[in-house]
């Protein structure tokens, strides 16, 4: 397998397993339908492993369930063996383009056994193999008949004896069957998004082919880094619009299409969020603020050993828990992905869409992934037989993939919940969740001045917290509530000509909490009894901490 000096990781490891005889079957998944820069053009996965990999072997088959059983190499010599005109027609059924291609390579093996034939390399391209062989169809013996065919050819002789390669390629491991996707012969290859040196090079390619996208003046270099995480099929048909539309990509466009690329990429599975938010407009305790300063100056300096894996941020419902989140990626530089619903009533598609999930915040280099309303979204790790295992299976993904190490200084889950008791405990050890920070209303009558004043600055109608301390304000005032009466106040000045502090006045005459004062208390205290340090809570609410 003969590869250009620029073939990405993934080709190089495909490579080697195949030329080493460790395995002769791989299930490529990911980033599968992209496009991938080869020779001056952008093709297809089964034209670049054939180009790359494969441009040494005799026959080279294809299977599509579209289009069936083809050649892709070696038509004049498929059609010499005896069997060709017997079999007709190459068949559109998977089952008998399986067993077609069995029975030539059975006979190219009694051939050599008899030492009359020469040493022939076959290899056969399955796309869509998880159309082909689903997973989640447990008792279906047609299905299972056919994986078993299928998983010969990895483990079987005269299959493993023989110059054979074969390719089963899906977007999802685990939408294959599982007879072959866990097949300990199978090299389970991930494809992932481009890296910036292969942006860099279909850029290049975009940039001749489409002249009227591009900014003459900026370089490909700073745009591929830019928009690293983005496909190049998604890239591609940007620039196209683009250059048809004669409107020319860069620098200032770069933040922008990233954020709608991804979201396009991800099938409206993540949220991205680019904030130019800071800590210094967050309205919280100075302890927490500046421990999180420390944290991010570590990120900044790639000094990871004391860098937490994630946070856990929980408290009552309206303390700002997702606006912590845009302050902290504003004040690091770093994009947020925020997970929205991912689970899909179809078998196997929750799976797969996590794992498209995954694939996505792996490609960004240095984000922030925020799950909000983590204690639903999580899943358990016993959920029982309500849900035929799945809330179990995404625990166990999502639980694996908060512990890897390696994505300590790349990837910082932060996870948000107004009750965190209802979180596994496993997610919720250090080495995936590192800090649980509770985020709590005001428990004094000045804090609520220097949390109303800060909300109505938004307004340009700040009038000082001083000259909001003779109104009666209300303790345990959360930002959400407070929000609202910053609104509210504005609303006043603007259409009864009232004064800020007589408007505030008037809207804290009817103001009623919008979160009744059992479920408060109960969720300040689950809250403060998560905290890693405390230090993170007012010393008037810690005795909550040995509350019962």
């Amino acid at each position: 397998m003969a590869l250009e000096p620029e073939a990405p990781a993934w080709a190089r490891e495909l490579a080697q397993a195949y030329e080493s005889g460790a395995h002769g079957q791989f299930v490529l998944y990911g980033n599968v339908a992209d496009r991938f820069p080869l020779g001056g053009r952008l093709v297809g996965l089964t034209r670049y492993l054939e180009a790359q990999l494969l441009s040494g072997f005799h026959l080279v088959f294809v299977y599509d369930p579209g289009n069936g059983l083809s050649l892709l190499r070696g038509a004049e010599r498929f059609a010499q063996w005896p069997g060709a005109k017997e079999a007709g027609p190459l068949p559109r059924d998977p089952r008998l383009a399986v067993e077609l291609v069995s029975r030539y390579l059975r006979y190219g093996a009694n051939l050599r056994a008899l030492g009359r034939g020469e040493t022939e390399h076959v290899a056969i391209i399955l796309r869509g193999a998880d159309q082909i062989l689903p997973g989640g169809r447990q008792g279906d013996f047609e299905l299972a008949s056919l994986a078993s065919l299928v998983r010969d050819w990895a483990s079987e002789a005269p299959f493993t004896d023989l110059a054979f390669a074969s390719f089963l390629v899906a977007d999802n491991l685990s939408d294959l069957n599982p007879l072959v996707a866990n097949n300990p012969r199978v090299a389970r290859v991930r494809v992932p998004l481009p890296e910036p040196p292969v942006l860099q090079r279909a850029l290049a390619q975009l940039r001749l082919d489409h002249p009227a996208a591009f900014d003459p003046e900026s370089g490909d270099e700073v745009a591929a880094a830019a928009l690293n995480g983005v496909s190049i099929s998604a890239l591609h048909s940007l620039v196209r619009l683009r250059a048809h539309e004669n409107r020319r990509l860069g620098p200032p466009d770069w933040v922008a299409v990233k954020k709608q690329l991804v979201e396009t990429d991800a099938s409206g599975l993540v949220e991205f969020i680019d904030s130019k938010k800071s800590l210094a407009q967050y309205h919280a305790q100075e302890a927490l603020k500046a421990w999180l300063r420390q944290d991010i100056a570590l990120w900044n300096a790639s000094d990871l050993r004391a860098l937490p894996m994630g946070y856990l941020l929980c408290g009552p419902v309206g303390t700002g828990k997702t606006f912590l989140v845009e302050c902290l990626a504003g004040e690091a530089g770093v994009p947020v992905v925020k997970l929205k619903n991912f689970r899909d009533r179809w078998v196997g598609s929750s799976e797969g869409n996590l794992e498209k999930i995954f694939r996505l915040i792996r490609a960004l280099g240095r984000c922030m992934v925020f799950i909000d309303e983590a204690d639903q979204a999580l899943g358990k790790r016993d959920s029982g037989s309500g849900d035929s295992g799945l809330s179990g299976r995404l625990y166990s993904m999502i639980a694996q993939e908060m512990s890897q190490s390696s994505n300590r200084g790349r990837i910082m889950w932060i996870l948000a919940s107004s009750r965190p008791d209802l979180i596994e405990v496993d997610l919720k050890r250090p080495g995936r969740v590192d800090v649980k920070i509770p985020l709590l209303p005001t428990t004094t009558a000045a804090e609520s001045a220097g949390l109303l004043n800060a909300l109505l600055g938004r307004f340009d109608i700040a009038p000082g917290a001083e000259a909001l301390l003779p109104l009666p304000l209300p303790t345990l005032l959360t930002p959400g509530a407070a929000e609202a009466l910053a609104v509210k106040t504005y609303r006043q000045v603007r259409t009864a000509n009232q004064s800020v502090t007589e408007a505030l006045g008037a809207a804290l005459k009817g103001y009623q909490p919008p979160v009744p004062s059992d479920v408060m208390d109960f969720q300040m205290r689950i809250a403060i009894r998560e905290a890693t340090d405390i230090q993170f809570v007012p010393e008037s609410l810690r005795h909550l901490a040995a509350a019962g």
